[in-house]
C-alpha cells in the first residue's frame, strides 16, 4: 500500500527508503493529460519510487499532440504510435491496456502509475491491484468516481501545476479558509473519525499514523487539495482541532499530534 510522504516515525522512515526504491511504470494517456503537468507528475512518482518505465501513448501523426512532441526528449519518455483508426474514438486506451498487462507479466514491477481522466482504465487499475501491485492514478478532479476509487491512491493533475509554494503562502493559506473547513461535513467525518479511531485515552492521536489510514479510507485524500503542501498545516487550519507538538523517544526531532477540541 502507498505510504504518505509527511509520515515521519522510526517505522514510517524505513519504509520510505523500502518505497523509494520501488519500481514504476508510467503510462501516460497522451489524449486526456496536459503537457503542462509533466514536471509535477514526474516529480510526484518520484516520492513513490523509480520510474523505471515511461511511456506515452497517442496518434503522433496529429497536430493535436503538437506541444507534447518537446516535452518527450527532455524527459526521457517513450512514444507509444497508435493510429486513430475510428473519428471520435479514443485508440489509445487498448494500447496502455495491452501494454499494462504485458508489463505486469515480462517485468519486475512494483507499481503502475495511470495517467489518464478516462474511465475505460478502471477494470485495469483493479486487475493490477488484484495481482498485487501498487496502483497511483493521476488525472483531473472531472475523473469518475469508479476510477479514483479503484487506485490504491489517486491525485489530483490540478495541484501538479501549480508552482511551488513559499513560507509567506503557507501562513495564507492556513488562515483564508476557517469558516469554508465548518461547513465541509464530509471532510470533517473523514478527518474526526480517523484521529478518534488512533487517538489514546486522551484523545490524541499520532499524524503520520492518521495520514495513513485517511488515505486507506480515500485514495484521493491530499491536503493540496485544500490549498496545504501538509497534513498538519491542515489540521492546524481547522478549528475544531487543536495539534501539538513532541519531541520524538530516541530522536531529535519532533512529531506532531491531534485530537478533536472537546465541548467546554
Amino acid at each position: 500500500m502507498p505510504l504518505l510522504p509527511f509520515s515521519n516515525s522510526p517505522l514510517a522512515v524505513n519504509q520510505q527508503a523500502e518505497i523509494s526504491q520501488a519500481k514504476l511504470a508510467v503510462l501516460i494517456d497522451a489524449d486526456n493529460t496536459q503537457p503542462a503537468i509533466i514536471e509535477g507528475l514526474l516529480d510526484e512518482v518520484a516520492k513513490y519510487g523509480v520510474a523505471s518505465v515511461k511511456r506515452i501513448y497517442g496518434d503522433w501523426t496529429s497536430t493535436n499532440l503538437r506541444s507534447w512532441k518537446e516535452r518527450l526528449l527532455e524527459y526521457a519518455i517513450q512514444p507509444i504510435q497508435q493510429f486513430s483508426y475510428t473519428s471520435g474514438k479514443n485508440s489509445t486506451d487498448s494500447a496502455m491496456i495491452i501494454d499494462a498487462m504485458d508489463l505486469l507479466y515480462s517485468e519486475r514491477l512494483d507499481g503502475f502509475c495511470i495517467v489518464s481522466s478516462d474511465s475505460d482504465f478502471t477494470r485495469l487499475a483493479a486487475r493490477l491491484r488484484e495481482s498485487g501491485r501498487t496502483v497511483y492514478g493521476f488525472g483531473e478532479k472531472k475523473t469518475p468516481r469508479a476510477f479514483v476509487s479503484v487506485c490504491d491512491k489517486f491525485i489530483y493533475t490540478e495541484i501538479l501545476r501549480e508552482p511551488e509554494e513559499t513560507d509567506e503562502d503557507d501562513s495564507r493559506h492556513t488562515s483564508r479558509p476557517r469558516k469554508e473547513f465548518k461547513g465541509d461535513r464530509r471532510l470533517l467525518k473523514l478527518l474526526r473519525d480517523t484521529v478518534e479511531d488512533l487517538a489514546d485515552e486522551s484523545g490524541w492521536a499520532y499524524l503520520g499514523g492518521v495520514g495513513q489510514k485517511i488515505t486507506n479510507r480515500s485514495g484521493d485524500f491530499d491536503p493540496r487539495n485544500y490549498g496545504f503542501r501538509k497534513m498538519g498545516d491542515l489540521f492546524r487550519a481547522i478549528p475544531q482541532f487543536e495539534t501539538e507538538e513532541r519531541p520524538q523517544e530516541n530522536g531529535t526531532g519532533r512529531q506532531v499530534y491531534i485530537r478533536w477540541k472537546k465541548k467546554r
